[in-house]
């Protein structure tokens, strides 16, 4: 494996581990929302996670599509 390569790999790797923890909160959002004091509202709050899904998905698709 090239240092390049694995430098892409890395970075593809770190945006996939931002995903799952985005996912993770939104389901923590969903499932414990009245213990969630200092987040008023909600839906505001999810699509906040919603586009950091979409971040990172649209900068895999980059890497995948463009950097190798």
């Amino acid at each position: 494996m090239t240092k390049q390569h694995f430098l892409l790999e890395a970075l593809i790797k770190k945006l996939e581990a931002e995903i799952v923890i985005a996912h993770a909160n939104i389901l923590v959002y969903q499932r414990n929302s009245v213990g969630i004091g200092e987040h008023i509202d909600l839906v505001e709050t999810i699509e906040k996670e919603v586009e950091k899904i979409a971040h990172a998905h649209d900068k895999i698709e980059a890497i995948r599509a463009y950097c190798k």
